[in-house]
């Protein structure tokens, strides 16, 4: 125990034993704590406040919500850096390595309040998920895709020009480049569910970039882009109202149980149904009678077949006719031969 904290525990005891020996409902039997007995309980230290979360901070913070609840969002966007690294080659013809810089959770306002400016903030749209999503560039990003597509020179940094806003050709540029990584995440989607993500409108102010409730939790992701000596940082937001409808499937645990067929449990289950043995019934007539007349049968009493010689028969599973056959004798054993399999109910409603 530290210095500090023993004077602290010695005060402690002194004022308790001042309580109890003043008489009950006194002045001194009610004592206000001050700022730093405050900090103590709720475990803040003023030297290590901004090494450690601790007290109201872990409460504060146990709120969140974690994205690895979604396991199946790290090999979507570990696709989607794969994607990337491809298509941005070909879009600026220069040698570019993206990565990920972390995937963490937060609330959307904490978010916004963070974007360091100035950026450009697109707006995106998933098609089929009928929700938002929010990309934001940042400026070094900005100035690096217009410097190489306008046929700067390697090995010079990009020049940045602060406080203006972003010119025609900028904002023109930049967009091309968001509708790059937008296919590139729909295709990064794909195996696991159809999307397409649309590009909406492009924002400067994170004021008019506001896709979802401020404390609503979102899925963050942060992608480095390096052009040789050149490159930015590119962030996808996907709050979870997004990514809602396809929750059941980011929760799996491995891509095989969703993008991939298992091919030798499907080979060993039709050899197996191949060898199965399945009775079938040879029905010649059916006819309704009374529950008297059923109960009044005995031995030598006949029921009339209403079916003439050589008319078909069905030959039923259960309660499933499968094929109509015509009856005949073999041997001196009777034995049917299927003339055609008849449709079920269920297959003349699909077709």
């Amino acid at each position: 125990m530290s210095t500090e904290e023993e004077d602290l525990a010695a005060a402690w005891g002194a004022s308790l034993e001042e309580e109890d020996k003043a008489p009950a409902g006194g002045a001194d039997s009610t004592r206000v704590l001050n700022q730093a007995e405050i900090d103590s309980l709720l475990g803040f230290d003023q030297e290590q406040v901004g090494e450690t979360k601790s007290g109201i901070e872990q409460i504060i913070s146990s709120g969140l919500v974690s994205y690895e609840r979604l396991p199946m969002l790290e090999i979507v966007f570990d696709r989607l850096v794969r994607l990337m690294s491809t298509t941005l080659r070909n879009f600026t013809s220069d040698n570019v390595e993206v990565s990920i810089d972390g995937i963490t959770s937060l609330r959307f306002g904490d978010y916004l309040n963070s974007i360091p400016l100035p950026a450009m903030l697109a707006v995106t749209k998933a098609r089929q998920w009928d929700n938002y999503g929010l990309m934001v560039v940042d400026s070094a990003m900005i100035y690096s895709v217009v410097d190489v597509l306008l046929g700067g020179r390697r090995g010079t940094a990009a020049m940045r020009i602060e406080g203006r806003p972003y010119t025609t050709i900028e904002r023109t540029l930049v967009e091309r480049l968001i509708g790059v990584i937008l296919r590139d995440v729909s295709a990064a989607f794909e195996p696991l569910c159809p999307v397409e993500f649309q590009f909406e409108r492009l924002e400067v102010n994170p004021r008019f970039a506001t896709i979802s409730r401020l404390s609503n939790a979102c899925i963050l992701v942060k992608l480095r882009v390096e052009m040789e000596d050149r490159g930015g940082k590119v962030e996808l937001l996907l709050p979870y109202a997004t990514l809602e409808p396809v929750r059941e499937l980011l929760l799996q645990q491995f891509m095989g149980e969703k993008f991939g067929r298992d091919s030798i449990w499907e080979n060993h289950l039709a050899d197996e149904l191949r060898h199965t043995e399945v009775s079938l019934d040879v029905v010649l007539d059916e006819q309704p009678l009374p529950l008297s007349t059923v109960v009044n049968l005995k031995a030598g009493d006949r029921l009339t077949l209403n079916v003439g010689p050589g008319a078909p028969v069905r030959l039923r599973c259960g309660e499933v006719s499968l094929f109509e056959a015509t009856l005949g004798r073999r041997e001196n054993r009777l034995a049917v031969r299927i003339d055609h399999e008849l449709k079920r109910a269920g297959a003349e409603e699909e077709a």
